[in-house]
């Protein structure tokens, strides 16, 4: 157990801790905490090394898989993580894919077991924020929904965990960046263009200007070079990079403090 001050972060897959808390990782690391990364499954459903999505044809899960692993170990230590720990389920694929179906698939795990192991990584760690997914998985995708389940469910069970933070991206930032992007011709992945979950802006409870580490979290996302359809994120202009990913927002999704969150750009607020 240590006595820095720890977040850890619940992500599904490889890739989605670059993309969605790199930015708060690599500014609480850069300040002397300690940030620990917990990755749900082997991710061996993203595309492969021939451009092959999970249900096309041919598409292989061992390269997949290996791959994977190997761009999350470097995209993880850039963007902040002094420790990384894959739960090594299946990926369970899109909802309605054969892979649900899967007797290791996310989403077929035993909740309970699940959250237990997450609840002891938390206390092993004394961690006392903790970052997930919301109960949409942002963009429906069923290891992102389990992700929030497992998750919500391993706090209570701590000792150590004082707060759940979901990252959300509010309405209003998705109103000004979609059309920019539309009219740049970008191709964006199925989490910007699907996300379900229609945020106002005074839902959210903290707002971390991480703008400083826009080009750490580009690069991090690049590391993760075989999922391609991340390919216009890489090499958008940095403007509109900034205006998506420049801010990270989080909702408040449970406590076992009541410290005071006055400043509403700090996590840690009234922990520390």
């Amino acid at each position: 157990m240590t006595s820095t001050p720890t977040l850890l972060c619940v992500h599904a897959h490889p890739d989605d801790e670059a993309l969605f808390t790199a930015g708060s990782t690599a500014h609480y690391a850069e300040a002397g905490y300690r940030v620990v990364l917990v990755t749900c499954t082997n991710g061996q459903f993203g595309i492969d090394d021939q451009g092959r999505g999970g249900a096309d044809e041919g598409h292989n899960p061992l390269i997949t898989r290996a791959t994977r692993a190997a761009e999350l170990q470097i995209a993880g230590a850039l963007a902040g993580f002094d420790r990384q720990v894959t739960l090594g389920f299946s990926d369970s694929g899109m909802r309605g894919w054969p892979q649900n179906n899967l007797r290791d698939a996310f989403i077929n795990c035993d909740v309970e077991a699940t959250a237990q192991v997450i609840a002891d990584l938390i206390d092993d760690e004394n961690a006392s924020v903790i970052l997930t997914y919301d109960e949409q998985g942002y963009y429906g995708h069923p290891d992102h929904v389990m992700a929030n389940v497992v998750t919500r469910l391993a706090v209570e069970k701590s000792r150590a965990a004082r707060r759940l933070f979901y990252p959300v991206t509010p309405r209003s930032v998705l109103e000004r960046f979609l059309p920019q992007a539309r009219a740049a011709a970008l191709s964006l992945p199925a989490w910007v263009e699907e996300a379900v979950a229609d945020i106002a802006d005074e839902s959210v409870a903290v707002t971390m200007d991480v703008s400083r580490h826009s080009a750490l979290k580009q690069e991090a996302i690049s590391l993760h070079a075989s999922q391609s359809d991340n390919a216009d994120l890489v090499t958008m202009a940095p403007h509109l990079f900034e205006l998506l990913f420049g801010t990270e927002y989080y909702q408040l999704a449970w406590r076992r403090d009541d410290a005071p969150l006055a400043a509403a750009n700090d996590l840690f607020e009234g922990l520390t």
